[in-house]
């Protein structure tokens, strides 16, 4: 009798999960939304300043290709990592409104293409605080590029959007060079 009470109770505990697996309302969790606030866009314009040349560079080459990257007409297989200033014109004394750090490294055999990985974090104003994380190939002789934000920090949690590169000025001898971003971040 009592081996007959343990295998009916284990029949009713299982009879109850059952059940209960049965009801739990799953689609309920699927079908549940969350109306967000009305989303922002802002548009920021500021310039990304990558010193490889001096005393003091903000990028310097951490990686590359043993025997291909420097008989490469692109470089590739060289990856940088970087710490630049970012400013509010292309004069590099102008106010500084965050630093852009990251890694790049040239990802194409055929142009200079370099695969961007960075994040823009800002440093005065309104955005202090907040950052923008920006990935994307960088065609870096063409005048103007694209790349996605991919993402971000305090006020651009959950952003979205693309940022145009724009060269203000190079230097070939030194690969010093001073870009002009343009982002159209959505958050």
């Amino acid at each position: 009798m009592e081996e007959f009470s343990k295998v009916m109770f284990l029949i009713m505990i299982s009879l109850a999960a059952i059940s209960g697996a049965q009801s739990f309302n799953v689609d309920g969790w699927a079908n549940t939304r969350h109306v967000a606030e009305k989303q922002t866009v802002t548009n920021l314009q500021f310039y990304f300043h990558d010193i490889l040349s001096g005393k003091s560079p903000s990028a310097v080459r951490v990686a590359q290709a043993a025997e291909t990257t420097d008989k490469s007409p692109t470089l590739f297989g060289m990856v940088m990592m970087a710490d630049d200033p970012l400013t509010e014109t292309p004069d590099p004394k102008s106010k500084l409104v965050g630093r852009a750090q990251g890694l790049y490294g040239s990802a194409s055999q055929a142009e200079l293409g370099l695969i961007m990985v960075f994040n823009f974090g800002f440093t005065d104003g309104m955005y202090k605080g907040s950052s923008i994380s920006i990935l994307g190939l960088n065609s870096a002789m063409n005048l103007v590029r694209e790349m996605s934000i991919v993402g971000g920090t305090g006020i651009f949690r959950l952003a979205r959007g693309y940022a145009i590169a724009h060269t203000h000025w190079f230097d070939p001898a030194s690969g010093d060079a001073i870009v002009g971003y343009n982002v159209t971040i959505v958050h």
